[in-house]
């Protein structure tokens, strides 16, 4: 069996951070653009993805404190260079093997996001 050529510990970020092909999009758009802001509609549009879409990935995107929002405004700001220093591997390695980093994502079941945010909703109502 190959090696894949993802780190585990990229492959866990990606598993436990990115849901969607789009959503790695939003992530790196928003960093190479870093020192912009962005609301879901220009986000929208540079993804080719509805506005609906958008907020959804961009409002996960913050919960896992790899963006910074706020008046619903956007910009890349991860809340550690921990998490810093895996988006710029994230973005090296998307770029050097795309199939292969969008194979993990592919590969990651949809539900897991939705059960975790099951527990999200009901923590924050209490």
């Amino acid at each position: 069996m190959s090696e894949s050529p993802v780190p585990l510990d990229l492959q866990d970020f990606i598993l436990r951070h990115i849901d969607s092909i789009a959503q790695i999009e939003a992530l790196l758009l928003l960093r190479r653009h870093e020192e912009e802001v962005w609301d879901v509609t220009s986000t929208a549009r540079r993804l080719y993805i509805s506005e609906q879409s958008t907020e959804e990935i961009l409002a996960n995107l913050c919960n896992d404190g790899l963006l910074a929002c706020g008046d619903g405004i956007y910009r890349y700001a991860p809340r550690s260079p921990e998490i810093e220093q895996m988006v710029a591997r994230l973005a090296e390695t998307y770029k050097s093997n795309l199939i292969a980093v969008t194979n993990i994502i592919h590969s990651k079941p949809r539900r897991i996001r939705e059960f975790a945010n099951a527990f999200k909703l009901r923590k924050d109502r209490g």
